[in-house]
């Protein structure tokens, strides 16, 4: 090994979901949004004027940070933004991770918690999940460095009530809690609530999922303003032109196309139900889901091989192999279309395999 390699430094990188080449395919393993941008947001990518592209966007985001303050009815020193709700994350944890207490974060989660913390030498621990995927709060009431929750969780689907988000929030009072709410548009309540009465809670959203703005990376964070200006000179420590000039103008129009979000949202959460109702009619069996995708199980099927089966078929799901994981399979919630067709072959395989 030559001296400059043992500098180096090493990190289990994260893997995202395959974005597969071929046109003619179902895709369900990304948990996307199946429908496009509101109107308004096209129009706004389409009126950018060409010599906007050869100037830096504005640093502060404001045209974004204003929309999300009234929408949310915060003031833009209480809004974070960045690229995808992972740059905002990733920046969280450098921001407010920098003690010798390790962080919290549940055993099955997102998996990219663990990657920021070994990237930023993070001590953490990954307390279980119960036997029905279920966070106890009671291990999160322990000296600790921070917390970091997915609400709802991924892979696992589930909200937990904001009765025991803030169980959570008020015992920590002497550390940041994170609360990570990418899927919080398809059901429960958000712990936005919650800003008000916490200073040491931080709420994380997305673009990518409820807004159909995954190819934009949008994200942002709501918290006090101590926090927000924290993030922000490190942020610009680091990089301060962050988000583009599309990303600025479309997010801004996307807030404000409320009526087209509700009605995305709704038509995602109602094919949500009926997958669900026609997975158990095969036998699959799988958490009450609150986000736009199913974590399924089958105990007569398992779970790599019907992944390969309906990739063969080109509709594409999430398969973990992992310790717990290996025996689900995750699958987003496309069009009515999409999921008849995924149910379909489903049935299929299964008739195949008795």
């Amino acid at each position: 090994m030559r001296e400059w390699e043992k500098h180096i430094r090493k990190v289990e990188p994260y893997t995202p979901g395959e974005q597969p080449l071929e046109k003619d395919i179902i895709k369900l393993n990304t948990n996307e949004n199946p429908y496009p941008p509101a109107p308004e947001v096209i129009k706004a990518g389409r009126e950018i004027s060409g010599e906007m592209f050869s100037r830096y966007p504005d640093p502060e985001a404001g045209i974004l940070v204003e929309a999300l303050a009234e929408r949310y009815h915060l003031s833009r020193e209480e809004i974070f933004t960045g690229v995808g709700s992972d740059d905002v994350l990733g920046m969280a944890f450098l921001t407010f991770f920098n003690s010798d207490k390790p962080i919290l974060f549940p055993e099955i989660t997102y998996s990219f918690y663990e990657v920021w913390a070994d990237l930023f030498q993070i001590p953490y621990k990954r307390p279980k999940l119960s036997d029905d995927f279920r966070i106890e709060a009671k291990d999160y009431k322990v000296e600790n460095g921070g917390v970091v929750l997915a609400n709802p969780n991924a892979p696992t689907s589930i909200w937990e009530p904001l009765e025991k988000i803030e169980e959570i929030v008020k015992y920590n009072q002497d550390s940041i809690v994170i609360i990570d709410e990418a899927y919080i548009d398809f059901g429960g309540q958000s712990a936005a609530a919650l800003l008000s009465k916490y200073d040491n809670l931080l709420v994380v959203q997305t673009f990518s999922k409820s807004r159909s703005l995954a190819g934009m990376r949008i994200g942002f964070a709501m918290g006090n303003r101590r926090l927000i200006q924290a993030m922000n000179g490190v942020k610009y420590s680091y990089n301060s032109y962050t988000m583009s000039q599309a990303a600025l103008a479309m997010g801004a129009a996307s807030i404000k196309a409320e009526e087209y979000f509700r009605e995305t949202t709704k038509k995602i959460i109602e094919v949500r139900e009926w997958t669900k109702k026609e997975l158990l009619r095969l036998g699959f069996s799988f958490p009450d889901s609150m986000t736009n995708f199913l974590f399924i199980t089958h105990k007569a099927v398992e779970a790599e091989k019907l992944f390969c089966w309906l990739r063969e078929q080109k509709i594409f799901v999430r398969y973990f192999k992992k310790p717990i994981l290996e025996d689900y399979l995750r699958v987003t919630i496309g069009t009515k279309k999409d999921m008849e067709l995924f149910v379909q072959k489903a049935e299929e395989y299964l008739d195949l395999t008795k």
